[in-house]
C-alpha cells in the first residue's frame, strides 16, 4: 500500500467515476482500476462496489477512505513544511475564493501582494463556498476567502473586512427616484432576484430578506452575478449587491441605479481561513493583513 493508490481510492469516491478519477490523477483509466484492485487485493476486503450506471463505496472503503484522507492530508502538510522551510514568500499559495467575491476584490489587493511579496507565486482557484471549503480541508488549498459563518475547528481564521450591500434597481423604478439612503425595510414589499442554489450570496441575500419581510421572485434565478446585474438593467426586478461589485474598475449597465442602505447596512462578513495544522500559518497571517487593509470607501475593516 502505497500513498499513490490511496490517492487514486480517495478520488474515485469523490468523483463516483472512475474515467474522471482518472483525469484527475493524471493517470489512465486502466492504471488506476488496475492499482485499486491491486490494493483491494492487499488489504483482502473490496472496498469499491462496481455496477455499469453506479459506483459505490463498501462500508470497509468507506472506513478506508476516512482514514486515507487524513493520510494524505498529512503528507501533504509534510511536503509544504519542506516546500515553505526555505522562504514562503518565494513559494506557491493557493488561495481560494468564491465567485461573487474574487472578481471584485481581486483587483484592489494583487498589486500590494506583488509589491510586499515579489517573488511569490499565487494561484487563485475560483469556486462555491462548499467546494472551496472541501479543497481546503483536502490540502488542495492552502488557504481560503470565505463569508462567515463557517463551521469546524479545524480550521483557523482572521477577520479580514464587513462588505455593505447596495440596492440595485432599474433606473425607472420607484426607488431609483429616492434622494438618499433608503431602510432595509424597503424590502418588504417587493420580490428580490436572487442567484441560484449553492450561491453564498443568495444565502446572504435570503437572510436579508428574512429579516425584512422582502421575498424571493420565484420565476427567475441567476446562476452568476453579471446575469443577476443585467436582468435588472433590463427591468426584470430588483436585488442586493455586495459593495465591491459595483466599485471601478467593474463596468455597470446603463440603466440600472445603485441605492445605498441606511444604518443599519445589511452587509456580510469576510474572513480568511486555513487549517490549523498547517507549516504557513505566520505567513498567511501576514497576507491576510493585505486584505484587510482596502480603503474604507469598498469595505470596512475588521
Amino acid at each position: 500500500m502505497n500513498l499513490r493508490d490511496l490517492r487514486y481510492l480517495v478520488a474515485v469516491a469523490e468523483h463516483r467515476h472512475f474515467g474522471r478519477a482518472a483525469a484527475a490523477c493524471f493517470v489512465s483509466q486502466p492504471t488506476l482500476s488496475t492499482q485499486i484492485k491491486k490494493l483491494e487485493t492487499e488489504l483482502g476486503v473490496e472496498l469499491i462496489e462496481r455496477s455499469p450506471r453506479h459506483i459505490r463505496m463498501t462500508a470497509a472503503g468507506e472506513a478506508v477512505i476516512e482514514r486515507a484522507q487524513i493520510m494524505l492530508r498529512e503528507a501533504d502538510n509534510i511536503v509544504d513544511i519542506a516546500r515553505h522551510m526555505k522562504d514562503p514568500s518565494a513559494g506557491v499559495i493557493r488561495l481560494g475564493m468564491f465567485p461573487t467575491l474574487g472578481p471584485y476584490l481581486l483587483p484592489h489587493v494583487i498589486p500590494q501582494i506583488r509589491d510586499q511579496f515579489p517573488n511569490l507565486k499565487l494561484q487563485l482557484v475560483e469556486e462555491k463556498s462548499d467546494e472551496i471549503l472541501r479543497q481546503l480541508r483536502n490540502g488542495d488549498l492552502d488557504a481560503v476567502l470565505l463569508a462567515r459563518p463557517v463551521s469546524g475547528d479545524d480550521l483557523e481564521s482572521v477577520s479580514l473586512f464587513a462588505e455593505d450591500f447596495v440596492l440595485a434597481v432599474p433606473d425607472d423604478h420607484t426607488l431609483a427616484k429616492q434622494s438618499g439612503p433608503v431602510p432595509a425595510s424597503v424590502l418588504q414589499d417587493h420580490d428580490v432576484l436572487l442567484l441560484t442554489e449553492g450561491h453564498c450570496l443568495r444565502d446572504q441575500a435570503l437572510a436579508v430578506c428574512q429579516m425584512t419581510g422582502g421575498t424571493e421572485y420565484s420565476g427567475f434565478r441567476a446562476t452568476s452575478l453579471e446575469t443577476l446585474r443585467q436582468m435588472v438593467a433590463a427591468g426584470a426586478g430588483i436585488t442586493l449587491l455586495p459593495n465591491l461589485s459595483v466599485q471601478p474598475p467593474v463596468p455597470q449597465p446603463e440603466h440600472l441605479t445603485l441605492v445605498p442602505f441606511a444604518e443599519p447596512v445589511p452587509s456580510r462578513d469576510i474572513a480568511m481561513f486555513w487549517r490549523k495544522t498547517t507549516p504557513l500559518q505566520d505567513f498567511l497571517t501576514e497576507m491576510a493583513q493585505i486584505f484587510r487593509q482596502l480603503p474604507s470607501n469598498l469595505v470596512t475593516p475588521a
